[in-house]
């Protein structure tokens, strides 16, 4: 995997490049369509390693997946290498939510496009928690104020 800031796919800043293993196809030969969420996955723990967020939390805190939804556009199959395009399209008060888009790198075919939303919560009382300021600071200078 190779992963890393970009300028090739407006308006994504950041992508992680992967090449699809064969025990992640189906019996269609193509992608299953449950391995894309740890691509989206990986790419959303690239992108908060390259801002130095993956392990910038308070003890007792820690995202939860709230909502995700996936659309298929095309097929991927094996050892195809896919770039996952991932950015922040919003921080809420408790919330931070994802907008991600997975290429064929070959052709540059859009193979499937999908939004998470995560939740800051306090792991014992199970409570939602405001979104740090050095994580909201990262972002806006990564990606830009907007």
């Amino acid at each position: 995997m190779s992963a890393g800031p970009t300028s090739a796919q407006t308006p994504y800043r950041f992508s992680a490049r992967q090449r699809v293993g064969f025990d992640e196809t189906d019996a269609q030969a193509v992608v299953y369509y449950g391995r894309y969420f740890p691509y989206f996955d990986r790419a959303r723990v690239e992108y908060q390693r390259h801002l130095d967020l993956l392990h910038s939390l308070e003890p007792g805190l820690e995202f939860v997946m709230r909502h995700v939804s996936c659309e298929y556009e095309a097929p991927a199959r094996f050892d195809d290498e896919i770039e996952v395009f991932i950015r922040t399209a919003s921080i809420g008060r408790t919330s931070w939510r994802w907008e991600m888009a997975v290429h064929q790198c070959e052709s540059g075919a859009l193979l499937a496009h999908a939004e998470q939303v995560m939740v800051l919560i306090d792991r014992n009382a199970r409570t939602p928690e405001p979104v740090p300021a050095h994580m909201r600071d990262a972002v806006a200078a990564f990606e830009g104020a907007a």
